[in-house]
């Protein structure tokens, strides 16, 4: 299961959040916040990671 982590205002932020936590090796996912259909690069996203994995989030970030 999935659970909103951090929302984030368009799909290059999103991505690039995307690969900061996958790179250091938590899963992730961005879906758009008002739904698939309004998948465009100025939609604001979410970032979504593993349910019981957002204190690894914080860790990672923490670090920045």
């Amino acid at each position: 299961m999935w659970i909103d982590y951090k929302e984030v205002e368009n799909l290059l932020t999103a991505e690039m959040w995307k690969s900061l936590l996958e790179g250091e090796g938590l899963p992730a996912k961005i879906l758009p916040v008002e739904g698939i259909l309004e998948w465009s690069e100025t939609a604001k996203f979410r970032l979504m990671v593993p349910k019981g994995r957002e204190h690894v989030a914080d860790e990672i970030l923490r670090k920045l």
